[in-house]
C-alpha cells in the first residue's frame, strides 16, 4: 500500500531546540490515523511540516507523492484544520464557501451546502458570531469540500464541550467513510484517537516511540504481573516499555510479536490509553528498541 506521508531523520530545529528531530514514518493510505503525545512534543510541528507551512531543518518528508506545497497541484491534495479552527470573523458563512471555492480547484459546492443546511446555519451569519462548535465545524466544512487526498487536523476539538467534541467527531468519521480520504488528527484525548483512528503514532520528546495500526498494537502489548523479577532476565523478543515493582511483586508493560510461555507471569490485555501513556512516561533516557517502530505494526 502506498504511503499517504513518509518522513526520514526529519527534524525542525529552532535555534538551538529541536522541535521535532530523527522522525521516520511511513504512513499507509487511507488510514484515520491519530497523532498523540505530551505538550511540546513536536505535534503540531510535524503536522506544520506536512502542509508546508515549515519546512524542515533535517531529513525529508513526503505527502501525497510529492513534496508538501511544491506547487498548486500539491497544495490541491492536501486539508488542513489548525488547532484554533480559524476563521475571518468578519465575513459571513457564505463568504467562506465563495473564498473555498476561488481558492480550490476541487472545491465540492453540493457538498458544502448540504453540510451547512444539515448543520442548521445561517449562510448569512458572520463567523465571529458563531459558538466554538459552529466555527470548528464550519472549518471541518471548508476542508472536506476542498476534496483533499490527506485531511490534517491539529487538535480541532480541544476547546469544545464535550457535546460539541462528540458532534465534531461524528461527522468527521461519517466524512471519511463517505470520501475514502486519508486523515491524520493530532490530539491529546486517547479517547477520541481509539473513538474515530485505525492507526496511532506516539510522539514524545520531539521523537516517534512507537507507530502501527491500533489493532496490532494492542494486540502485541501485554501486561505481565508476578513475582519481583529483574526484567533484564525476559526473553530476547519481549521489549519492556515499562516496568514497577513492590517488595515482592512485579509488573511490567512489554512488546512482542510472540507469545509469553512463561507461567509465572499472569498476562492481562491493555488498553489503547494504557499503552499511550507507558510511552509517553518513559524515561527521556530510556534505551529504545533497536528494531525500527514500524518493523512488527504495520
Amino acid at each position: 500500500m502506498s504511503a499517504v506521508l513518509r518522513a526520514q531523520a526529519l527534524g525542525k530545529r529552532y535555534k538551538q531546540r529541536w522541535a521535532l528531530q530523527n522522525c521516520d514514518l511511513d504512513v499507509p493510505a487511507g488510514r484515520v490515523v491519530g497523532l498523540v503525545g505530551p505538550n511540546g512534543a513536536g505535534k503540531s510541528t510535524l503536522l506544520n511540516l506536512a502542509s508546508g507551512m515549515l519546512t524542515p531543518t533535517a531529513g525529508t518528508i513526503e505527502v501525497c507523492g510529492g513534496r508538501p506545497a511544491s506547487g498548486s497541484a500539491q497544495l490541491a491534495k492536501v486539508g488542513y484544520v489548525a488547532q484554533d479552527t480559524p476563521t475571518y470573523t468578519a465575513l459571513s458563512i457564505a463568504d467562506h464557501l465563495r473564498l473555498g471555492a476561488r481558492l480550490n480547484p476541487g472545491w465540492d459546492e453540493t457538498l458544502a451546502q448540504q453540510r451547512i443546511r444539515r448543520l442548521n446555519l445561517d449562510l448569512n451569519q458572520k463567523a465571529g458570531r458563531l459558538s466554538g462548535g459552529q466555527r470548528a465545524q464550519l472549518a471541518l466544512t471548508l476542508g472536506l469540500a476542498k476534496r483533499p487526498e490527506l485531511l490534517i487536523l491539529d487538535e480541532p476539538v480541544a476547546a469544545l464541550d464535550p457535546l460539541a467534541r462528540r458532534e465534531f467527531m461524528q461527522d468527521l468519521m461519517e466524512a471519511v467513510a463517505d470520501q475514502q480520504m486519508s486523515v491524520v488528527l493530532s490530539s491529546h484525548l486517547v479517547s477520541d484517537v481509539e473513538r474515530a483512528c485505525d492507526y496511532v503514532i506516539v510522539l514524545v520528546d520531539s521523537r516517534v516511540q512507537v507507530a502501527g495500526d491500533i489493532d496490532e498494537l494492542q494486540a502485541t502489548h501485554h501486561r505481565l504481573t508476578g513475582a519481583r523479577r529483574d526484567p533484564a532476565t525476559l526473553p530476547v523478543r519481549q521489549h519492556v516499555i515499562s516496568a514497577s515493582h513492590t517488595d515482592r511483586q512485579t509488573t511490567l508493560l512489554v512488546r512482542t510479536d510472540g507469545p509469553i510461555h512463561d507461567s509465572a507471569w499472569t498476562l492481562s490485555p491493555l488498553s489503547l490509553e494504557d499503552i499511550v501513556l507507558a510511552y509517553m512516561t518513559r524515561p527521556a533516557d530510556a534505551v529504545r528498541d533497536s528494531r525500527p517502530a514500524l518493523e512488527v505494526l504495520r
